[in-house]
């Protein structure tokens, strides 16, 4: 929403498409290098004055894993009633940006400054990130569509183009941190054994510049490349229009509309399943790349955090792949509940190689599993993402009353919350330390446990699609008049447009 927009494309779409994507890059790079070392800087038991991790046990990290995960779907819910209400979307940003890169500083605080109060400034970052968060998490994404006029075809194309800096912002992000943890750590004598201490504070540091970054461009070029959006908040303009159309009666659901909301309940029980087990790649997941994998080339050893970009890049490489495969079955594409029930397995089918990790190990703890089981399941994770992810959000605009749309969107951040709090404890079943085989007995029923349950919740939802799709009424109905370039790019889009929320 604006009251004027500003002249000039680059590549057919406004300039200001581009510094948004630019700001959302740096943005999605300070979070992911933070979100790939939280857990491993929380159980890391080496602690010097200078460096190291806060020596928390695996459970504990994992649990303080899922609130932060949690709240950060919950805070946008308040961020953008703030922005629409009171700030508008652009100061909402600034504001928001501006407290994440104070968070992302404060973890950086070297222990030696904070003797003793190592833990009190962690969460006072991690607060003040979470806060931040959700300030610009939910206001970045609404302005790209602000940009394009209602009906405007080039829209899908700009969220397309917005999702691509999403990705590559989190997949450099688990590289760069990578660098800055380890090559600022050090090598140190503790108690008669040379141990390596990690620098996590290089890699928060290196998040907040991310983040700096990003406030920067935003601050030296909104006003020149996205003129008035964003500036006035949005309940004033549609206060503005509701005055010049007269007020909207407020009128009962009809049983089209109360079947088409139990369609959003029950799917949304749904992506709580899936969700739950897609995030244990930042946490558990995390955990056992670190403790048991093998992840030597030669004499070189890959960092941890590399893996948690295998997600974004594989999301580039095959979100056109998918998308394509979708239009080319033209009348014969599946429905959006039998796609949901094919992510369902797929994630099902990416645990199966984390179980085949375990069982490569024998029970022996000191033993290494392959890294390519771990590829291998973020592989399958990661085309399950693609086949659900799209539906989401698309969904919800599909189904949901008008009059209603904003409070069942706020419905669906629930259930992601649920997801990722769900996440974090299921996780924190491998146990609070201790011997390293029971960790890996634990490892092994949490991955059973989230197959089984993925699996049977995928075949569960097959034999539901008919029904739910008959509670559509017609919303789930597909025109395929377009060329299939157009097709193409309005499907990526749909998942551009999710990434952005969700991400």
């Amino acid at each position: 929403m604006s009251l004027a927009k500003p002249q000039g494309t680059v590549l057919g779409h406004p300039k200001g498409l581009f510094l948004l994507f630019t700001t959302e890059l740096w943005e999605r790079f300070s979070y992911y290098a933070m979100r790939a070392i939280l857990v491993l800087y929380l159980v890391d038991q080496v602690r010097t004055q200078g460096a190291g991790g806060l020596g928390w046990t695996q459970a504990d990290a994992l649990k303080l894993y899922a609130w932060f995960t949690g709240l950060v779907y919950l805070t946008p819910l308040l961020g953008g009633w703030l922005a629409d209400n009171v700030l508008g979307q652009r100061k909402a940003i600034y504001i928001g940006g501006a407290l994440m890169a104070i968070g992302q500083f404060t973890l950086a605080a070297p222990h030696s400054w904070v003797p003793g109060m190592e833990t009190i400034v962690f969460y006072a970052g991690l607060g003040t990130l979470i806060v931040g968060n959700g300030l610009f998490k939910p206001n970045i994404s609404t302005m790209v569509g602000d940009l394009y006029e209602e009906g405007d075809h080039r829209r899908d194309g700009a969220f397309t183009i917005f999702y691509m800096g999403i990705n590559l912002g989190a997949a450099l992000s688990g590289f760069v941190v990578a660098w800055a943890y380890t090559n600022f750590g050090h090598k140190e004598i503790i108690d008669g054994v040379e141990v390596t201490v990690n620098n996590w504070q290089a890699g928060f540091f290196c998040a907040g510049v991310g983040m700096l970054i990003s406030l920067l461009i935003q601050f030296l070029f909104a006003q020149k490349l996205l003129g008035d959006i964003g500036t006035v908040p949005a309940a004033k303009i549609e206060k503005q229009r509701a005055a010049e159309r007269g007020e909207v009666r407020k009128e009962p659901l009809t049983k089209v509309e109360r079947d088409r909301i139990k369609v959003i309940m029950v799917m949304g029980l749904f992506t709580i399943i899936f969700w739950a087990g897609f995030e244990q790649a930042g946490g558990l997941m995390n955990l056992f790349t670190n403790e048991f994998t093998d992840r030597f080339i030669g004499n070189w050893e890959v960092p941890t955090t590399y893996f948690q970009s295998l997600n974004a890049i594989f999301i580039v490489v095959f979100a056109p792949v998918i998308a394509s495969i979708w239009i080319r079955l033209g009348n014969k594409e599946p429905n959006s509940p039998v796609k949901f029930a094919l992510g369902l397995i797929l994630l099902a089918i990416g645990f199966l190689f984390m179980i085949g990790a375990v069982l490569e190990m024998g029970g022996d703890a000191s033993a290494k599993s392959s890294m390519w089981w771990l590829v291998g399941a973020y592989f399958f994770h990661t085309m399950g993402e693609l086949c659900l992810s799209p539906i989401g959000l698309s969904m919800v605009t599909k189904l949901a009353p008008l009059r209603i749309m904003s409070l069942l969107m706020g419905f669906w951040f629930c259930f992601i919350f649920i997801a990722n709090l769900t996440a974090g404890y299921v996780g924190s079943f491998i146990g609070h330390g201790g011997e390293k085989e029971e960790q890996l007995a634990n490892a092994m029923s949490i991955f059973s446990g989230i197959a089984i349950t993925a699996a049977i919740s995928g075949v569960l939802l097959y034999f539901m699609a008919d029904k739910l799709v008959d509670w559509m009424h017609g919303a789930e109905s597909k025109i395929h008049d377009h060329s299939e370039e157009e097709a193409l790019e309005q499907e990526i889009a749909v998942t551009g447009e999710h990434e952005a929320i969700k991400r």
